[in-house]
């Protein structure tokens, strides 16, 4: 039944055979004979219910003794079987892996909102790490790192032929240690140099800010499980004081994170209707979000800012309230990541992170690999002020006075106003102030939005 294989030394023969015998015993077995549960099993193509390709056994058995017999150094066979499963899941899609103790103790840590190491949700490119986005307030974000960044090398070892979560792992680290990273960016000729020192991460999911003429300012920077009753909690509050006249919700450098507070943010701004669906293969893959009744925002104008950064669930929320007109989005084309991973248990401390379905907007969008296209379209860029200098009437010898008392630059001239820290968010945020000017346009026209 299982003809031997080409051998070129009789050295390796009987191993490379038992282990070939093995294997294609086991995998050419009926897969529902391997299920803990049936019922928990994918119904599966005929090819699939098959035997699988014989002759790719051969080759992997052939594979595996070469580098155990030949390779310069020796590898015992449990880190190469391991190999083996990490190029199998990587060579899948960016997304999928192999999730060992440290790893999988590592993404319940990002998704909890607190772990350590530099702040930056990073990604593959080209056989290099790519900043998806640093995070707001960490050693990342401080240091100057940028969303499209690509990390070349980490404390002088290049970085190509890691695996991501090699990467990640030689980030981390104790709080206070040093790291240095060099980084190609667009535009500039040569590679930068930052060391950056580690700290713990605390990621606060929500901050708030009222800016002025009853504009309520949102920093979502990454969807954990409370951000939906935050986000909630604090759009009553303005709405309370009854001096709510817009929202701008900021989903910039947002790497994304939990599903359920997705769907609960973009709950608290719609009614009724279908927030995201996700299709893949198998019917566990099939899942539909809708709006509640409860609507934390009613009717109140929102724009939302998202950029190359915003990436994953922030993308879900945008398309949603986009396809729904409820929002204005504004910014620049987001990151185009609209799968969905899932992960596996295997054992007590190891998983696989595999990708199991596509996002889908309420009207059908895909957003994977394509992102949201923001509707007013406004690149980021400094605020400068003209240093023009214009003549009024006050200025002019001899002008009439104002009946209703004194000129309004005399006021000025004695009075130089304080900056709010509202006023310096906007003078220093062009994609901010952009969305700020746009809300206060509606609020000048229809100063109490209908609740």
């Amino acid at each position: 039944m299982y003809p031997d294989l080409h051998m070129t030394t009789d050295l390796i023969r009987k191993p490379r055979l038992l282990l070939s015998l093995a294997l294609t015993a086991l995998l050419t077995l009926p897969l529902s004979l391997h299920a803990d549960s049936a019922a928990d099993q994918p119904a599966q193509s005929p090819h699939l219910q098959g035997e699988l390709p014989l002759q790719e056994l051969r080759n992997f058995t052939e594979i595996f003794e070469r580098i155990r017999t030949s390779y310069v150094e020796e590898v015992d066979d449990k880190t190469l079987l391991e190999y083996a499963i990490n190029g199998m899941l990587t060579s899948l899609d960016p997304h999928s892996a192999y999730l060992q103790a440290d790893a999988f103790s590592d993404l319940q840590e990002n998704t909890s909102g607190k772990f350590g190491g530099l702040g930056i949700e990073v990604g593959m490119e080209d056989g290099l790490i790519l900043v998806v986005t640093p995070i707001d307030d960490t050693p990342a974000e401080k240091a100057g790192i940028r969303a499209g960044d690509l990390i070349v090398s980490l404390d002088g070892e290049a970085v190509m032929g890691m695996t991501l979560s090699d990467a990640v792992e030689k980030m981390r680290g104790a709080p206070g240690t040093d790291i240095e990273l060099e980084i190609r960016r667009r535009n500039e000729k040569e590679l930068l140099t930052f060391t950056l020192t580690r700290a713990e991460i605390k990621v606060a999911s929500v901050r708030t800010e009222m800016l002025s003429g009853g504009i309520g300012y949102v920093r979502i920077t990454q969807f954990q499980e409370n951000t939906g009753t935050e986000l909630s909690s604090a759009v009553e509050d303005w709405r309370d004081t009854g001096n709510l006249n817009g929202i701008i919700l900021d989903l910039r450098n947002n790497p994304g994170g939990v599903l359920d507070a997705a769907v609960d943010v973009v709950d608290s701004f719609i009614s009724q209707g279908r927030i995201v669906y996700t299709k893949g293969r198998v019917p566990s893959a099939e899942m539909s979000y809708s709006a509640t009744n409860h609507t934390a925002a009613g009717k109140t104008p929102v724009v939302v800012l998202i950029n190359g950064g915003s990436a994953s669930a922030s993308e879900i929320v945008a398309g949603a309230l986009q396809d729904h007109q409820r929002a204005v989005i504004v910014g620049t084309q987001s990151f185009g990541k609209g799968s969905v991973q899932s992960v596996l248990p295997i054992t007590e401390d190891s998983a696989i992170k595999l990708t199991t379905a596509r996002y889908f907007t309420p009207n059908g969008r895909s957003i994977q690999a394509k992102g949201i296209t923001p509707d007013i379209w406004v690149e980021q860029s400094e605020v400068t002020p003209s240093e023009q200098r214009f003549y009024k009437e006050s200025d002019l010898p001899g002008h009439l006075s104002n009946p209703n008392g004194k000129a309004g630059n005399q006021q000025a001239a004695t009075e130089a106003p304080t900056e709010s820290k509202a006023d310096s968010m906007l003078k220093k945020d062009f994609q901010l102030y952009e969305a700020h000017t746009l809300l206060r346009g509606v609020t000048i026209l229809s100063p109490r939005p209908e609740s």
